[in-house]
C-alpha cells in the first residue's frame, strides 16, 4: 500500500472565506492542531499579502514541528523573497509558487502569451530553489489549460527543481473521469514524471471536489490538497475528513493509506468551525452533527443489533465518543428501552408502558426528544410510582388573561371518581392556577420555592417545575414536566400536596400508634 500524503490548507485557502479572518495566535493554535492530526504539510498563508499573515506564517515555521511548513507565493521575486523569511526557521520548510496556464487566465489576466509566461514561471521557479530546496509548483487552473501545454510546464518545472507539482481544478470545473485523465496524461508524457510528487487541488464548485481527488489518487497523484470542513474560496476544497476516511474505510478498493490520527478529526473540525466562525452544516459527511445519528425505529433497531448495519464508519475512529441516537415519534420501544437502561435506571415494565406513553405524547409536540427530556418523563413516572398516595390528579386547567386584566384560573382536579373544580384570582397566571387549587383541597399552602427551567435549548422545550410547599410545619416537594408551562407548575404543586397529605397522615396514623401502645 502506498501512502497519500495529506496537505492541509485550511490556513491559507479555508481562511478565504469572507468573514473567516483568523488572527495569529488563532492561527497558530489551528496549526499546532494540524500537527496532532498527522497533517503532512500546512500550508500555513500567504506572507505577501499582509504584515499580520507574514507574522502568523513565521511563528508557526518556529513553533510547529513535524509537518512540512508551506508558504505560498505569486510566481514574484518578492513574493519568493517574503514567503523564504517567514518559513526559513522551520524544521520543514517548503516554497509553493504558482502560476496560471489556462489561455483564459494568461490572456485574460495577464495580457500575453504561453511561451512568455512559461519563462516567466521558470524564472520565479529557479529562484525559489535557490533559497529552499522543496519547492512546489502549481500551474493555477491546470483543469482548463490545454493538455499538450500542461505537459510541457510540468515537465520544464521538473527539469528547473520542482519537488512537487500540483495540478489545481482551481475553478471547480472538472469532473472525475476528465480530471483523471489530466492526471493520467501527465503520468504517460511527462519525463521525470516519477521523481517528483504529483499534487491535486480540487475546487468544490460542482460538488465534485472530494470525487476528483480520489480519481486523481488513482491515476497516480500522491498529494492530496484540502481542508478541514471543506472550507476555502467560493463553495470550498476537497474535504480532509473525507477524503481521510473514504481511504481509510475503503482500503479494500484504494489500496492506500495516510498517516492521519483519525481519533483527532473532530477536535480539529470543531476548533476550526469555533475559531473562523463557520458552522458545520448538520448532515456534512463525516463531522456534521447527523452524521452519526439515527432517528428512524428501523435504523435504530438495526444499529442495537449491530453498529455495521447503518454504520459504515465507527463513531469512535473518528473522535466521536457518544453514539447519536435520536429519538422520535417515528422512534420504537426497543431504542427508548436502550435509551433509558443506557442513562442509568432500571424500570419495571408496567412502569417502561407508563413512560412510553407519555414519551410519544411529548414526542407528537417536538421534532427530537433529548436525553434531558427522557430523564423528566422517566423520573415523572418513577415518581408516580413512588408516591404512596395520590390524592389529587390534574384533570384540566383554563386560564383566562390578558393586559391590564386579572388573571383567572378554573382548574378542576379528580380526587378518586369525584371531580372538584374551583376558580381564583391571581397577581399572574400561575398564582392564580395555585390558588385554585388550593380552594378545591379545602386548604391553603405556603408556597416557599417555585422555579421552572427549560430540559432544552429548542423552542419546543419541555419545561420542568419545581415547587417547595409549606403547610403546618411540613415541607414538600413538588415536580411537573410539560411542554406548556403552565400545566407543567400545576401538576408540581398537585404532586407536592399529595405529599404533604401522605406525610400529614403517616404522622398521625404513627401517633396514634403510639397512643394505642
Amino acid at each position: 500500500m502506498e501512502k497519500i500524503y495529506i496537505f492541509d490548507t485550511t490556513l491559507r485557502d479555508g481562511e478565504q472565506i469572507p468573514g473567516a479572518c483568523l488572527n495569529p495566535r488563532e492561527k497558530v493554535e489551528i496549526a499546532l492542531q494540524l500537527a496532532r492530526l498527522g497533517v503532512d504539510a500546512i500550508e500555513a498563508g500567504f506572507p505577501i499579502s499582509s504584515p499580520g499573515d507574514f507574522e502568523a506564517v513565521k511563528t508557526i515555521a518556529e513553533k510547529v514541528k513535524g509537518p512540512t511548513i508551506v508558504a505560498l507565493a505569486r510566481a514574484v521575486r518578492e513574493d519568493i523573497e517574503t514567503a523564504w523569511n517567514a518559513i526559513k526557521d522551520a524544521e520543514k520548510p517548503r516554497i509553493h509558487v504558482f502560476l496560471p496556464s489556462s489561455d483564459i487566465h494568461i490572456q485574460k489576466k495577464f495580457g500575453t502569451d504561453r511561451t512568455k509566461q512559461l519563462e516567466r514561471g521558470l524564472e520565479a521557479l529557479k529562484y525559489a530553489r535557490s533559497l529552499c530546496p522543496d519547492i512546489e509548483y502549481s500551474p493555477e487552473d491546470a483543469s482548463r489549460t490545454d493538455p499538450e501545454y500542461l505537459v510541457k510546464v510540468v515537465e520544464q518545472v521538473i527539469a528547473a527543481g520542482a519537488t512537487v507539482v500540483n495540478i489545481p481544478d482551481t475553478v471547480g470545473y472538472a469532473v472525475p473521469p476528465q480530471f483523471g485523465q489530466v492526471i493520467a496524461n501527465l503520468k504517460e508524457k511527462v519525463k521525470g514524471i516519477d521523481n517528483i510528487v504529483i499534487s491535486v487541488h480540487c475546487h468544490n464548485d460542482l460538488g465534485l471536489a472530494t470525487a476528483n481527488t480520489l480519481e486523481a489518487v488513482e491515476k497516480g497523484a500522491r498529494q492530496v490538497e484540502c481542508t478541514v470542513n471543506g472550507l476555502g474560496e467560493r463553495a470550498g476544497n476537497a474535504s480532509l475528513e473525507e477524503l481521510v476516511m473514504a481511504i481509510r474505510t475503503r482500503k479494500d478498493y484504494f489500496q492506500f493509506f495516510t498517516d492521519i490520527n483519525t481519533p483527532e478529526i473532530m477536535k480539529t473540525s470543531q476548533l476550526v468551525s469555533r475559531l473562523m466562525g463557520m458552522p458545520v452544516q448538520a448532515n456534512k459527511a463525516i463531522v456534521g452533527a447527523n452524521a452519526f445519528a439515527h432517528s428512524s425505529g428501523i435504523h435504530q433497531d438495526g444499529i442495537l443489533k449491530d453498529r455495521s448495519t447503518y454504520e459504515v464508519i465507527r463513531p469512535e475512529d473518528v473522535g466521536i465518543t457518544a453514539h447519536a441516537m435520536v429519538l422520535t415519534a417515528r422512534s420504537g420501544r426497543h431504542a427508548l428501552k436502550h435509551k433509558i437502561s443506557e442513562m442509568g435506571y432500571d424500570v419495571q415494565e408496567e412502569e417502561f408502558e407508563a413512560i412510553y406513553k407519555q414519551f410519544l405524547s411529548v414526542a407528537d409536540k417536538k421534532k427530537r426528544i433529548y436525553d434531558e427530556d427522557v430523564a423528566v418523563i422517566v423520573q415523572d413516572v418513577i415518581f408516580a410510582h413512588l408516591d404512596e398516595e395520590k390524592r389529587y390528579s390534574l384533570e384540566s386547567y383554563k386560564v383566562t388573561t390578558g393586559n391590564g386584566e386579572t388573571p383567572e384560573a378554573r382548574v378542576r382536579l379528580r380526587r378518586d371518581e369525584v371531580i372538584l373544580e374551583a376558580s381564583s384570582e391571581g397577581d399572574g397566571p400561575i398564582d392564580a392556577i395555585f390558588k385554585a387549587i388550593d380552594k378545591v383541597v379545602g386548604t391553603f399552602h405556603k408556597l416557599e420555592d417555585f422555579q421552572v427551567r427549560a430540559v432544552t435549548e429548542t423552542k419546543e422545550a419541555m419545561g420542568v417545575a419545581t415547587v417547595r410547599v409549606l403547610r403546618d410545619d411540613y415541607r414538600a416537594l413538588g415536580r411537573g414536566s410539560s411542554t406548556d408551562i403552565l400545566k407543567a407548575s400545576a401538576r408540581a404543586y398537585v404532586q407536592a400536596i399529595n405529599r404533604l397529605h401522605w406525610m400529614v397522615k403517616r404522622n398521625a396514623d404513627t401517633a396514634k400508634a403510639k397512643e394505642s401502645a
